[in-house]
C-alpha cells in the first residue's frame, strides 16, 4: 500500500513539474486591435478607424511570435463633401516574452515592427511607414480557451515617407516614449486632419486560446 501511495505521489509531482516546464508552449492565440475616433468642428468632421486582427503561437514555454494584418482608414469631411480619404494597409509582426506572476496571471513584454502603406485617394499622396513599438502588460488566463489582457505603450520609433503625385517627398523620423504610434499628419492636411493610431497608451482586450 505504501509503495502504491509513493508511486502515485511521484507520478503526480512529475506531471506537475512537466506541466510547469511546458508552460504555454504549443498554444495558439487570436485577438484583435480595434480603434475608432471622431472629431467634429462646425461642419468639418474627421474619423479614424483601425482594425488589426492578430494571431500568434507560443514557440517556447514563455515566448510567443505572431503577426497582425489589418487596415487604417482616415476620412475628413466638410458637410457632405469628402476632402480627404486615406486607406492604409498594416502588417505588424511581433514577439512576446511572458513571466508568470502568480497562478494564471502573467506579465508580458512585446516588441512589434509595424509596416504601413497606402495612399490618400483625393490627392493620390502615397504613405509608407516602418518602425518599432515596445509595450508591456498583464495577461490573466480565465479558462482553457480565454484570457483578458491589459497593455500599455512604452516607446515607439518610426520612419514615415509621404510622396505626393508631384513634387518632393517628405520623410519624418519620430521617437517617442509612452506615446501613440502614428503616421504624422504633416503634408498640408492630406491625411484628413487625423493620425492612424495603432497603439494607445493603455488598452484592454480579450484573447482566445486554442
Amino acid at each position: 500500500m505504501k509503495k502504491i501511495i509513493a508511486i502515485t505521489m511521484f507520478a503526480a509531482l512529475s506531471f506537475s513539474a512537466n506541466a510547469q516546464k511546458k508552460g504555454l508552449q504549443g498554444t495558439t492565440f487570436a485577438t484583435s486591435q480595434f480603434g475608432y475616433t471622431q472629431t467634429k468642428t462646425g461642419t468639418t468632421k474627421s474619423t479614424n478607424f483601425t482594425l488589426l486582427p492578430i494571431i500568434g503561437t507560443f514557440v517556447s514555454p514563455s515566448v510567443a511570435i505572431g503577426a497582425g494584418i489589418g487596415t487604417v482608414n482616415i476620412k475628413s469631411e466638410n458637410g457632405s463633401t469628402t476632402t480627404a480619404n486615406t486607406g492604409l494597409f498594416v502588417f505588424q509582426p511581433l514577439v512576446r516574452k511572458y513571466w508568470n506572476v502568480a497562478g494564471s496571471m502573467y506579465f508580458f513584454g512585446q516588441l512589434a515592427a509595424p509596416i504601413i502603406s497606402g495612399k490618400e485617394k483625393q490627392s493620390e499622396l502615397k504613405v509608407s511607414q516602418f518602425g518599432l513599438a515596445a509595450s508591456g502588460g498583464l495577461d490573466m488566463i480565465l479558462g482553457k480557451h480565454f484570457s483578458v489582457e491589459f497593455s500599455y505603450n512604452l516607446a515607439n520609433f518610426s520612419v514615415t515617407t509621404l510622396t505626393p503625385k508631384t513634387g518632393n517627398k517628405t520623410t519624418i523620423t519620430d521617437f517617442s516614449l509612452a506615446h501613440v504610434a502614428n503616421v504624422e499628419n504633416v503634408y498640408n492636411g492630406a491625411l484628413g486632419g487625423s493620425n492612424p493610431t495603432l497603439t494607445t497608451p493603455l488598452s484592454f482586450g480579450f484573447k482566445f486560446l486554442f
